[in-house]
């Protein structure tokens, strides 16, 4: 049996603990039952009403030394206000007395906040974090998501009931989604890692039901970076993205001595930890170290000089929606085409019954594959090692500017050059997209077929078109000159235009399929919901569609966030599919890191940039016909036309109904209808043309390039 001195030890331990607050249920309670607001308790405690917020709704906790006045008042509020069974302590009849000398304390001493009967009128949440471990002395408990979720959003996974990220500032604080802050405790990255699989609750389940669930993501803030003994910044003559710690770096010599491992790319901005998984599960973290430019200031404006908890906020919704970020957006993009199309699936052995890997129909496999060369890049080993002289593809993105002289008089006096931008092309023109699965096969002399995915050497330089319109099967607009090499949509739009078409030679697929669909479809839908919340939906006319577009940006500027990194996850996607060898150390003819993927797909690259081209031309062609406008340049997915306003309103064809005529450019949110992109005055375009600049890379003030690199 304990003796009383052990006993009065344990006691007077419990007494020098932090203080312990009432369940958050409790704290708005006693502050309503009090007559007081939180943005007046807010002023009294020198805080932010949202912090007062996160209190009462468990979101985060007070920190010394508001945590002790702030302990004092709920005291102070309970005796006077007990909740519903709880007797009120009477009220002094006289002024406070001294505190008398210590007694022995009775289960009868606490009363108040702590009193058991109180509290059991108190609904409390119960505990969705996994058992932590010991908390440092002064720091508040561990913050549990609010009891309160909202109806629109998705069911949480049991196993994941943080969410699938969290940002680590340097006070331990690791902000996820929904407000929630957990408290870790980690110093170094072995424990960071040990953390985040064991106790965090972060991660997020399969897209697809032979996928594997995302891995953990932990953004570190440059105070947690250097926390963990991590430099602030990474510095080299590289591209800073492309720096990684040394490997005799201390924390590299951590991970390894803790048994951990990193991939290939090393420990830079976006480093991969693991161990060999253990059966089916998956020991592996994702960590961004943003003052490494983890966040690409293109693709995620504004994100990286965020607080926290907005960081947080950010990514959580880019990962609800697209998927959990595993490096750039480029990188993400390609990633999520294989999470939503794996390349196996179990499938059981009828000789000894086991269940083995095997394909899964419509994916690309788990082998990378080389292109037909002419769909390779020069410097490719197929294209070096055979001596390949035959040409290549040539499927880009339009870069062309109409000639100046083939202005009339009455386009030259138009008062408005305005530029119309078509919503993420490249994902409207990868919408059921049928791509090969197999490897090339040589043909000479086929017979077209507009349904085989492939490349075709035909003649196209005898097709003439209306100069004032850029070709359609060249990037730059000019006419062919001679046999060249073409995707199938190109060739296929050739056909559609009246002309015939005989290939000399061919690389075409035997396997086909709609690769990209799923792919297509998250990401369309990621941008339209994204759209909706900042106020742009599919129901507004044309004109209240433009008003909400020109303030969609200023609604909320997270979430402005969230959609410019969804459209850079399109194009960056896309570009990766044909990523070019990186480094000065390359060789040409050596095989890079990028070709041991099975998305190292070219030929698919190439399909989505000519439907996208094809379908930009289809509508120049039908706006002529129908308004006899013709557009002064093109680039990429905006085209500039001149106008006697300074609204699309004013040129684009409407029925008389109303209604927008069918065929031409319209407007709207959804991937491949049209936005205004920028007004200027005709006379501005004019002299930009003369010097043989592009009026449109002006007024979109982007780049036609798909990355197809990091």
């Amino acid at each position: 049996m304990a003796s009383e001195e052990e006993l009065f030890a344990n006691v007077e331990a419990l007494l020098e603990e932090e203080p312990q607050l009432p369940p958050p249920a409790e704290r708005a309670r006693l502050r309503e039952a009090a007559g007081i607001t939180q943005a007046r308790l807010a002023a009294a405690l020198k805080t932010t009403t949202q912090s007062v917020k996160n209190w009462e709704n468990g979101r985060s906790e007070p920190k010394s030394p508001r945590l002790e006045a702030y302990q004092r008042l709920l005291k102070g509020w309970a005796a006077k206000y007990p909740a519903h069974g709880a007797p009120a302590a009477p009220a002094p009849a006289a002024p406070v007395a001294p505190a008398p000398a210590p007694q022995p304390v009775t289960p009868e001493t606490f009363t108040g906040p702590a009193a058991p009967d109180a509290l059991a009128a108190v609904p409390v949440e119960a505990p969705a974090a996994p058992e932590r471990r010991a908390r440092p002395a002064g720091r508040p408990a561990t913050s549990r998501r609010p009891a309160a979720k909202k109806a629109a959003k998705p069911a949480v996974d049991p196993r994941f009931p943080h969410g699938p990220l969290a940002i680590l500032d340097g006070d331990g604080s690791a902000y996820g989604v929904d407000g929630i802050v957990l408290d870790c405790p980690a110093t170094t990255i072995p424990e960071l890692v040990e953390w985040t699989l064991r106790e965090s609750g972060l991660g997020a389940p399969k897209l697809n039901r032979y996928g594997k669930d995302s891995d953990p993501l932990i953004v570190l803030t440059a105070a947690a970076a250097v926390k963990l003994g991590l430099p602030e910044r990474l510095e080299g003559h590289e591209q800073r993205r492309s720096l990684r710690l040394p490997e005799d770096h201390s924390v590299v010599k951590q991970v390894a001595k803790a048994k951990w491992q990193l991939t290939q790319r090393g420990f830079g901005p976006w480093a991969r930890i693991y161990r060999k998984a253990q059966g089916r599960d998956r020991q592996c973290v994702q960590l961004a170290i943003l003052s490494w430019d983890a966040l690409d200031e293109r693709s995620w404006p504004g994100v990286a000089e965020m607080e926290p908890a907005d960081i947080a906020r950010v990514l959580g919704v880019y990962a609800q929606r697209v998927i959990t970020p595993r490096g750039s957006t480029a990188v993400s993009g390609l990633e999520l085409m294989t999470a939503l199309r794996p390349p196996t699936k179990p499938e059981r052995d009828e000789e000894t019954g086991n269940w083995i890997s095997a394909y899964n129909p419509g994916s690309l496999g788990t082998e990378p594959m080389d292109p037909a060369p002419p769909e390779a890049t020069p410097e490719h080993p197929v294209v070096v090692q055979s001596g390949w002289t035959g040409g290549f593809l040539n499927e880009e993105a339009y870069q062309w500017v109409r000639s100046v002289d083939s202005l009339s008089d009455e386009e030259c006096m138009m008062p408005f050059a305005v530029g119309l931008d078509l919503n993420t092309a490249f994902l409207a023109a990868a919408a059921r997209l049928v791509v090969g699965l197999s490897a090339p096969d040589h043909f000479h002399a086929p017979k077209f077929n507009p349904k085989i995915p492939g490349s075709w050497l035909v003649d196209l330089s005898h097709i003439e078109l209306d100069p004032r319109l850029p070709s359609p099967f060249t990037p730059d607009g000019s006419r062919p000159t001679g046999p060249a090499w073409y995707q199938t949509h190109t060739v296929a739009y050739a056909q559609e235009l009246g002309y015939d078409v005989h290939p000399i030679e061919a690389y075409l697929r035997r396997e086909t399929g709609a690769y990209l669909d799923p792919w297509h479809d998250r990401l369309k839908n990621a941008y339209v919901d994204t759209l909706a919340d900042l106020g742009v939906t599919k129901d507004l006319d044309d004109r209240a569609f433009l008003a909400a577009m020109e303030q969609h940006k200023q609604v909320d500027p997270a979430l402005a966030a969230v959609l410019t990194a969804i459209k850079a996850t399109v194009k960056g996607g896309v570009g990766k599919l044909r990523e070019r060898p990186q480094g000065r150390h390359y060789k040409e003819g050596e095989r890079w890191p990028a070709l041991q993927r099975p998305t190292w797909r070219p030929d698919i690259r190439a399909a989505v940039i000519s439907k996208a081209r094809v379908n930009m031309h289809r509508k120049l062609n039908n706006m002529a016909k129908m308004t006899g406008l013709y557009p002064l340049a093109v680039l990429s997915d905006c085209v500039v036309y001149p106008s006697p306003g300074a609204s699309p309103l004013d040129f684009l064809p409407y029925a008389a109904s109303g209604k927008p005529q069918p065929g031409g450019f319209r407007l709207g949110p959804t991937p491949g209808l049209a936005k205004l992109e920028g007004v200027q005055p005709m006379l501005w375009a004019v002299e930009l043309m003369e010097k043989g600049l592009n009026p449109a890379r002006h007024i979109k003030g982007g780049d036609a390039v798909l990355d197809e690199g990091e």
